[in-house]
């Protein structure tokens, strides 16, 4: 058996021994077992996460988003440079736009940070989007988990910044971090609301040189969308610069002050209880479709409604619902069945 990136699997107590040890190329080769889309690594992929759950959710959460060009990655390898020379252990899941054509993608994340990359106090790791909502790998959730077994104490999430589903990103970690260019009066127009109502920080980043003035001004325009958008909750925003490190730490003093908030009276650990039960949600979904899908019947009433659709015979939502009443009958027979003393195996609905 091989694992995600085509090496031969290694048995369930290596990878977690691996883990556990901080040894940066198991730790990579589990996050490819669990990134893995073959059939046969999902059994381990999830003994594996059983093993190490025990060991994460320690760790500092952070994730950075921002439209292309904002200096995401420069951000984070400063940032990242400084945590690490203050004696942190900085974990950084870089996630890369794929192609809705090849699903491939570019992963140059540790070409871009190549400071970060060597220190020895470091972990990045690329990964494709998958075409994902929110610009965040599907696993990323899970890849978090990996990386504070492994004892990383900061996590940081660099999302792809396509302004799709911020609630996806907001729903990993612990801060929210936007990045934002001089010029905000232009940008505010491309920002959605979405990424406004969930942000816990904002940093105008490029406030160096002849940009500084500008990016003070753009300070001061986000700081008037946020007071108008979220009242008296007081969002801060902050000016640095990612080239030349003024600033940065600043902002990081102001991500420590979110977490610090949130710790009062157990609120962080009510927003992870959230973010929980919601990727429990969104897993269960996953998983029911993928064996409604596998059973013939159902595909068989999927197809047909289809050939309906296409040939405009049905309409999309008639379509649909045509599938749901299949489903529905399906149940309710097996439900029938089950109450007549029929069993599980004269009513199964597979």
């Amino acid at each position: 058996m091989t694992d995600g990136a085509g090496r031969e699997r290694l048995a369930l107590a290596d990878y977690v021994a691996g883990v556990r040890a901080a040894d940066r190329a198991i730790l990579g080769r589990a996050i490819s077992l669990i990134e893995s889309k073959h059939p046969d690594s999902a059994a381990c992929a999830a003994a594996l996460l059983e093993a190490l759950a025990p060991h994460a959710g320690q760790a500092v959460r952070v994730g950075v988003t921002g439209v292309p060009g904002a200096g995401k990655s420069t951000f984070i390898e400063c940032l990242g440079l400084l945590l690490c020379e203050r004696g942190r252990r900085v974990a950084v899941l870089a996630v890369d736009p794929s192609s809705v054509v090849s699903g491939g993608s570019i992963l140059g994340d540790r070409t871009r940070m190549q400071q970060l990359s060597r220190h020895p106090r470091a972990f990045i790791r690329p990964s494709p989007s998958g075409c994902a909502a929110g610009g965040v790998a599907a696993r990323t959730r899970d890849s978090i988990t990996v990386c504070e077994a492994a004892g990383y104490d900061t996590v940081l999430i660099e999302t792809v910044g396509v302004g799709q589903s911020e609630a996806a990103v907001a729903d990993m970690c612990d801060c929210f971090l936007l990045l934002a260019l001089p010029g905000a009066g232009d940008e505010l127009q491309g920002l959605k609301r979405g990424v406004l109502e969930r942000v816990d920080v904002v940093a105008v980043n490029k406030a160096d040189g002849a940009q500084e003035a500008a990016a003070r001004r753009a300070a001061a325009e986000l700081t008037l969308a946020l007071h108008m958008l979220r009242g008296s909750e007081g969002v801060p925003v902050l000016t640095c610069s990612a080239r030349t490190g003024a600033g940065v730490g600043a902002v990081w003093d102001k991500v420590e002050d979110c977490l610090a908030r949130l710790r009062v009276d157990g609120g962080l650990a009510a927003r992870r209880g959230g973010q929980d039960l919601r990727w429990f949600e969104t897993i269960m979904e996953e998983q029911v479709r993928a064996v409604l899908r596998d059973a013939p019947w159902f595909a068989a009433a999927v197809r047909a409604a289809r050939d309906e659709v296409r040939a405009g015979r049905l309409t999309p939502a008639a379509g649909a619902s045509r599938v749901v009443a299949a489903l529905r009958s399906a149940v309710g027979e097996r439900d029938d069945k089950r109450a007549a003393g029929g069993g599980d195996e004269a009513g199964e609905l597979l």
